[in-house]
């Protein structure tokens, strides 16, 4: 038995404003059902990749399926992917059913039916008790999901969303994350997300691509993308990682110490990236994965001067100056933090096991370049 297409397959797609070429032979199959966010800084090319999904732009080459229907050149009515932004686009005269109702009547659908969807939208984002609102009279959070409820309205195999927390104060933002997240997992459709911000990603995403330079960079689920970057731009895009480069002093078949500038560490093998001595080596160590303190026996060690604290809720970064003119970050509890009584100024010890490093795979390509 053969298996389903792909919700949406983007093959070799490019598009071009003038010279300036803002996507570049991305091809990505985005699976039915699945919650997939596009991110990266801005200018990547992921917000020209949504427009063409949504044929608001068309591809100056490549093409774009849907469930197997090529619709490169399909009009935007013809693809049943709605489109939410984050300006929330409603119309300012119009209550809230009457924005959500706009689209059934474009399509024309029968009045009974319009009402009867309507209710059953704005009851699935928790809005039925605002249907006879005016925009004006909603927080941003409440015109947010009635962006959303007009989207839904339609009954659509993908839903669209072009940064749509972008203009929530963070409180609120946080309680959209929740509620986007459930309705995916209720709905069961495909949702396509775009954002530069990581965390909005890693916290609702079933798999995440990142875009860079036009160029997709990486794709997976999050867990994979946050602790086994492939590139050094996603290492440093995504997450609090420490990047260590330098050349491999000597190993064995189950680790290497790679010499750097902070300082010489033993790092594990990785089939896929198999080192030998001599060989360029870059290797990431997630700040939460770091210790302030003398090492145990076998771990990695570097001395540096605590040069700032950030504290971020419950938990703390500090960030520590070595001698060599590089910066690592440190990631603690707060209670951590007031145990130990750290100061600005004060130098520490930063401690990582054998294992918290991951040797990137684009290391290999350094080597075979060389």
């Amino acid at each position: 038995m053969s298996n389903p297409p792909p919700a949406i397959s983007l093959v070799d797609v490019c598009k071009r404003y003038g010279s300036v070429e803002a996507v570049r032979g991305v091809s990505l199959d985005i699976r039915d059902g699945e919650f997939l966010a596009l991110i990266g800084p801005s200018g990547c090319g992921k917000t020209s990749t949504l427009r063409m999904i949504a044929g608001l732009e068309t591809p100056t080459s490549g093409e774009i399926l849907f469930y197997g229907r090529d619709v490169t050149h399909s009009k935007p009515w013809d693809r049943d992917t709605p489109l939410v932004w984050q300006g929330f686009a409603l119309f300012p005269h119009l209550t809230v059913a009457r924005n959500v109702e706009f689209g059934l009547r474009m399509h024309k659908v029968p009045k009974g039916e319009r009402q009867e969807r309507v209710q059953n939208a704005l009851r699935t984002v928790g809005l039925e008790e605002y249907a006879n609102r005016l925009p004006v009279q909603l927080s941003g959070g409440q015109k947010q999901r009635v962006g959303i409820a007009r989207a839904l309205v339609l009954n659509p195999r993908v839903l669209l969303l072009d940064e749509p927390l972008g203009a929530l104060d963070a409180r609120i933002g946080r309680a959209m994350q929740a509620e986007l997240r459930r309705l995916h997992q209720e709905l069961g459709i495909t949702f396509v997300y775009v954002t530069h911000n990581q965390s909005e990603a890693l916290a609702m995403a079933d798999r995440i691509a990142i875009m860079n330079a036009g160029e997709l960079r990486q794709v997976g689920p999050p867990r994979e993308i946050f602790r086994q970057p492939r590139t050094r731009f996603v290492a440093e895009f995504v997450g609090a990682n420490n990047i260590f480069s330098g050349e491999v002093r000597e190993g064995d078949r189950h680790t290497v110490l790679v010499s750097t500038p902070q300082g010489a560490f033993r790092v594990p093998q990785r089939a896929e990236v198999p080192l030998a001595s001599g060989d360029p080596a870059t290797f990431v160590v997630g700040a939460d994965r770091m210790a302030l303190g003398a090492a145990p026996v076998g771990q990695n060690q570097v001395a540096g001067q605590i040069s700032g604290i950030e504290y971020v809720g419950a938990a703390a970064t500090i960030f520590l100056a070595l001698p060599c003119d590089n910066e690592i970050r440190v990631q603690l509890p707060e209670s951590d933090l007031e145990r130990a009584g750290i100061d600005v100024g004060s130098t520490r010890s930063v401690t990582w096991a054998v294992g918290a490093a991951y040797v990137l795979p684009e290391t290999t390509r350094e080597r075979s370049s060389r």
